[in-house]
């Protein structure tokens, strides 16, 4: 009784899409299922949050209380800048009618919300939020891996999504990481997010990691990626020398998002 004289109608839905969603979600997210303007989210939002019944963080909120919400949005909103910077010259890459995979990365996040200028995309992904943005959008053909879903990274893992990951072909497979290491490649924090992309690059033509420089020259206790399997690293900043040349040596392209043109999209 109390709630429902606290809050409106509109604000309700939204409180009851964020439960559905699983306690958080990006505001691109709940306009699509609630079928109205990001704009009257980012109202609704902004009046919820005066009650605390929601946080807002950057691009989203999370139901208070909580806790597992906003690890997600915390990743989301750090280096936003470069990581948008990042997503658009990951796009500038691919071609309408690709198939692709994306995974729950904060920068992967970004990479969906650009490729909804795409058209006629098969995606395969884990992500509740790439789901979300590209799903019945464009002619897009979109496959939510099933697995067990892990509310805290807002995506599927184990055996059941890597299984269901093999049964596709991927043009590229889009992955983010937790590290770089020059002695050590592409470092994860956690072990079923560094199982799924050892499997989807066994699966995809070609293998892009989208990073930000921040990545670079830290450790992650797991390994995921073989990196002599990743083609290339979409970055905002050059990597230090030793990596530099660690990436070379793995066979890696190097593309620097502020450099990217429309002759390297061809």
């Amino acid at each position: 009784m109390n709630k429902d004289l606290k809050h409106s109608h509109r604000q309700l839905k939204l409180l009851e899409m964020l439960h559905r969603l699983g306690g958080s979600a990006r505001s691109t997210e709940l306009a699509k299922a609630l079928d109205v303007s990001e704009e009257t989210i980012r109202r609704t939002i902004k009046a919820l949050s005066k009650t605390g019944a929601l946080q807002r963080m950057y691009g989203g909120a999370y139901l208070t209380g909580h806790h597992d919400a906003p690890s997600f949005f915390r990743r989301i909103a750090e280096h936003s800048a470069e990581k948008q910077t990042i997503a658009a010259a990951v796009v500038s890459r691919l071609q309408d009618g690709m198939t692709l995979f994306l995974d729950v990365g904060s920068t992967t996040a970004f990479v969906a919300e650009k490729l909804r200028d795409r058209s006629n995309l098969t995606i395969a992904t884990n992500s509740i939020g790439v789901a979300q943005v590209l799903a019945n959008h464009n002619g897009n053909k979109l496959h939510f891996l099933g697995g067990e879903m892990q509310t805290d990274e807002r995506g599927t893992f184990g055996f059941v999504a890597e299984q269901h990951a093999r049964r596709f072909v991927y043009d590229f497979a889009i992955v983010s990481v937790d590290a770089v290491s020059a002695s050590r490649g592409f470092l994860y924090l956690k072990a079923t997010e560094a199982n799924l992309a050892g499997v989807v690059a066994d699966c995809a033509e070609r293998v892009l990691v989208a990073a930000d420089h921040h990545k670079f020259n830290q450790i992650a206790p797991h390994c995921g990626l073989d990196a002599r399997a990743v083609d290339e690293v979409v970055t905002d900043q050059p990597p230090a020398p030793e990596l530099a040349q660690a990436m070379r040596s793995w066979g890696i392209e190097i593309h620097l998002a502020d450099r990217i043109d429309d002759a390297d999209s061809d």
